[in-house]
């Protein structure tokens, strides 16, 4: 039953979005005359109808006082069609998460409510009624001390009433948030009870479901504001996590999310990074099991860096800042609590290493002189972006005395042929992360990053010879790492094959660069990968989604 505030009642105060970032404000501030509010949707044919009879009263009534706000239930893009298919001349906001809606209390759309000072109801009615139509237009023209307008055209050949649409708080997911909110419901994840006397942190330790450092309770309310963060429904299924294989949902995401310490901005980078760790080409089941070094690294490119403050510059793998700390913790959380990968149990890497606490960091593109990560990877430049490669633990490229692309690029080369083992060629994947001060010993001499990918692979070609076990060094490369053209009948290398150089990576693409950190310092670091090929692991990207609006201090009156 609709609860659509009626005359003499006090219409809820409430502040939106418009499409350009800007807040739309009712709060009754208006000492004289009266607003309009009209709450539709895109997809309904009597918003359709009634969008232009709005538009008129507008026209006709705004230079006297009348202020008309429209209230969208759609994201931007069909309310922007909306719009300007109605021409629509007046403020429209964006009830992203439809709390306004509910507030309202309405059945259906269009909902129509004029109040006046104090936000005084004077008149309301939802669907489309040309009785309530025109009491609607003389009240709002008596509020604005004018005579009636002609808004009702006999032209129009309008019904003398039809029903309206349901309103999208209704939608189950949409009604099943608004009540948690309310308190009337819980969310879908199971409830566990602390017992009064126990610390809570204490008892999520407990449990076994912290990482080993104090994580937040994740009680219904912070998950809700946590949900908050994205458009994307909670029930969504964002990705079966190894080893389990089990489900996460988007409210799966966002209690982990909590437990890690992250805001609501945060969480649809953690659900790309989700996403992208989930695939078969990550292969995230084969980076718990092994007992190397391995963890995943997560890279965020485009807008978003700048928008949830996450940092690109200085101490850029260090300490410090928030959203850098909690979404590489919050993705390790996830595979551990609802994938199930524990330490000890299928996570058995031999040493682990502080990245599997946590790891992510943003690319420095604006001190770059080359294409960063994701444009490189077929997106976008304003797209937002995570990449998550499985790597080891940054180790340092020491380098202050090259002044050339040249020199500069061989230090980079011997470093990077310490991943893993130097006897060890043909490897996968690295992720070489320059720092802008040899970023801009690059860019003085317009050396791309292809440039700096074949100067590593040059400088790194060993004849195979050099990198077989032998008696000095019994580590080396295994003969089946070989092309099968370089063996002989016997299995062995042929002559002309241990005169062959091999360059340290398999691939000059596998050699992954961004740039990142401080602007002074001429420190860069590599990040070995783990094993290449079908049992290995390959940097997966993916776009984030279900950003929410921003919002900006600018008020619409």
């Amino acid at each position: 039953m609709s609860d659509l505030p009626a005359a003499g009642a006090e219409a809820p105060a409430f502040s939106l979005t418009d499409r350009q970032g800007a807040t739309l404000a009712f709060d009754g501030g208006a000492a004289a005359g009266a607003t309009l509010l009209f709450f539709f949707k895109h997809d309904c044919a009597t918003c359709e109808l009634t969008a232009p009879l709005v538009e008129r009263l507008h026209r006709a009534l705004g230079p006297h006082g009348l202020r008309v706000a429209g209230v969208s239930q759609d994201p931007e893009a069909d309310t922007a069609g909306f719009v300007d298919r109605h021409g629509l001349g007046f403020d429209v906001a964006l009830d992203a998460d439809l709390t306004v809606s509910a507030d309202y209390g309405f059945d259906a759309v269009p909902a129509l409510v004029l109040a006046g000072a104090a936000r005084r109801v004077r008149h309301s009615f939802e669907g489309f009624a040309r009785q309530d139509l025109v009491a609607l237009i003389e009240r709002a023209a008596g509020a604005c001390g004018v005579p009636a307008p002609a808004i009702i055209r006999e032209e129009d050949g309008l019904p003398d009433h039809r029903p309206g649409c349901g309103s999208k708080v209704h939608d189950p997911e949409v009604a099943r948030r608004l009540a948690v909110r309310r308190g009337a419901a819980t969310l879908g994840a199971r409830r566990v009870r602390i017992p009064v006397d126990d610390d809570p942190f204490e008892f999520m330790a407990s449990q076994g479901l912290d990482d080993g450092l104090p994580v937040v309770p994740p009680t219904e309310a912070r998950v809700l504001r946590m949900l908050e963060g994205t458009t994307r429904p909670a029930s969504e299924v964002v990705a079966h996590v190894p080893p389990n294989l089990a489900p996460a949902t988007v409210e799966k995401v966002a209690i982990n999310a909590v437990m890690a310490g992250c805001r609501p901005e945060y969480l649809p980078v953690v659900i790309a990074a989700a996403e992208a760790a989930c695939t078969d080409a990550f292969n995230l089941h084969g980076v718990l099991a092994t007992t190397y070094f391995a963890t995943p690294v997560i890279v965020v490119n485009g807008p978003i860096r700048r928008r949830i403050g996450l940092n690109c510059g200085g101490n850029v793998f260090g300490q410090g800042f928030r959203a850098n700390a909690t979404i590489g913790r919050a993705l390790q959380l996830l595979v551990r609590n609802v994938g199930g990968g524990r330490p000890g149990e299928v996570d058995m890497s031999t040493l682990g290493q502080p990245g599997k606490f946590t790891c992510c960091i943003g690319e420095h593109e604006e001190v770059s002189g080359w294409e960063p990560l994701h444009v490189e990877r077929g997106f976008p430049a304003g797209t937002s972006t995570v990449t998550v490669f499985a790597g080891e633990a940054p180790r340092a490229i020491r380098d202050q005395l090259s002044r050339t692309a040249r020199s500069l690029g061989a230090s980079m080369g011997w470093c990077l042929e310490t991943m893993a083992h130097p006897k060890l060629h043909r490897m996968g994947e690295v992720l070489l992360v320059v720092s802008p001060e040899h970023a801009r010993t690059f860019a003085r001499e317009s050396c791309t990053k292809a440039d700096l990918r074949a100067r590593i692979q040059e400088v790194t070609a060993r004849p195979l010879r050099e990198l077989l076990p032998d008696d000095e060094c019994q580590k080396g490369m295994a003969l089946g790492t070989l092309p099968p053209e370089y063996l002989g009948p016997d299995g062995r290398p042929t002559a002309e094959a241990l005169d062959t150089p091999l360059p340290k990576f398999r691939r000059d693409d596998d050699i992954l660069i961004v740039v990142a950190g401080g602007t002074a310092g001429k420190f860069s670091a590599m990040l070995g990968g783990w094993a290449s090929g079908a049992a290995g692991s390959t940097a997966v990207t993916r776009e984030i989604t279900g950003q929410r609006p921003v919002r900006n201090a600018l008020q619409t009156r």
